[in-house]
């Protein structure tokens, strides 16, 4: 039943990105008079970009290899141009549904050296936008949080956490990135890491292929590194991706807690999305709280930033979260605005401290543009008398 589910949302999914890639291909034909060269190397060249990207999925599922790379690469990027390719072709058209009850384009542009202008002038801007991205998206910042928690706790005034998410290892996050972001998890010097979900993305084969675990081995903390699943390990494989991160040193958290040194807690909860995607239910927040003593700090890990007032209610004192990528490419941001109450960024509810992270890492294009990505350091202060 569940490969029927997933074979008919591929075959929806595929279908809707064919379509608008037509719309897209039917547009930049008004650039290339029929019978020129320049027709042709485009038609050619656009069903190479817009098919790279499936091919490349296929291929990491069959045959995983330099060549399944370089599809991965060349797909990953188009569609982040694919998605700017398709604003500018929708705002064109509105505009020429706006033109015929009032002229606004210049006659000039109706003329084909007017529309091979636009065509150009947009292949620029596109390309300057992803280069921007691309360079944005390899340097995270590091974004620190000074809060407190109005807890006692024996022989500790300050608690330091290194928090990451959605840093999604694989083809695009590799070798090179994920020493990078492990060395800058390991130069924060936090007491404890934590690492927010998505921590692979889907497919473990590139994440094997790479030794990518090599580096989360490199991790560490004086009370440790703790993991919990998103829904990208589950997409992947959830069981598989578990054994390979506890293998390398992380300690995943599902659905229980862990007290740490005996004076604060580490909730872990499994991604909402693992009954659509693993076929397993998650416990409710209130069940996964059953037997942690509030007295003592709680902090609470949920990939996606769901339940904020029901966390608030069980007397977490912060909860971290990341998923959203705060939309990854501007405007995505006013989407993930609306769906969460956090998308990004830091809020308070009664007692509890909320922080959804941008993510160190990102899905798809390997671009980021309208915000950083991003490694937290929290600095907790603790009630002292």
């Amino acid at each position: 039943m569940r490969n029927i589910q997933f074979l008919i949302f591929f075959s929806v999914v595929i279908t809707i990105y064919s379509l608008l890639n037509y719309y897209i291909y039917s547009k930049g034909l008004w650039a290339f008079p029929s019978g020129t060269p320049g027709r042709i190397w485009f038609k050619i060249l656009f069903v190479f970009l817009s098919a790279s990207y499936i091919i490349a999925r296929i291929l990491e599922r069959v045959w995983i290899s330099p060549v399944s790379d370089v599809f991965t690469w060349i797909g990953s990027f188009w569609l982040g141009a694919f998605f700017y390719f398709l604003l500018m072709v929708l705002a064109v058209d509105i505009i020429r549904l706006i033109n015929l009850v009032i002229p606004v384009i210049p006659e000039f542009l109706k003329t084909r050296e007017g529309i091979s202008i636009v065509f150009w002038t947009a292949v620029g801007v596109v390309s300057v936008v992803l280069i921007a991205g691309h360079i944005n998206a390899r340097h995270p910042r590091v974004k620190t949080l000074e809060l407190h928690v109005n807890k006692k706790v024996e022989g500790m005034q300050e608690l330091t956490i290194a928090f990451a998410s959605d840093i999604h290892l694989g083809t695009l996050v590799g070798p090179r990135r994920t020493k990078q972001l492990m060395d800058k998890l390991n130069n924060l010097h936090a007491d404890i890491i934590l690492l927010g979900g998505d921590i692979v993305d889907e497919d473990l084969g590139p994440v094997i292929r790479n030794n990518l675990g090599g580096g989360l081995a490199r991790l560490t903390a004086p009370l440790g590194v703790y993991g919990i699943t998103g829904n990208h390990e589950y997409i992947g494989g959830a069981e598989e991706s578990v054994r390979y991160l506890s293998e390398h040193g992380i300690t995943m958290i599902r659905d229980t807690f862990v007290s740490v040194d005996r004076k604060f807690y580490i909730v872990g909860r499994e991604d909402r999305d693992s009954p659509r995607f693993g076929g397993v239910g998650r416990k409710k927040v209130e069940e996964v709280m059953r037997g942690v003593d509030t007295n003592k700090p709680v902090i609470l890990l949920d990939h996606q930033p769901f339940d904020l007032n029901e966390k608030a209610r069980l007397g977490v004192d912060l909860t971290l979260s990341g998923h959203t990528h705060h939309g990854q490419m501007w405007p995505l941001n006013y989407i993930t605005k609306a769906i969460f109450e956090v998308s990004w960024g830091y809020k308070i509810k009664g007692n509890t401290h909320v922080y959804v992270s941008s993510g160190a890492g990102g899905w798809g294009p390997p671009v980021r543009i309208g915000n950083r990505p991003e490694i937290v350091l929290i600095r907790i202060s603790l009630k002292q008398s």
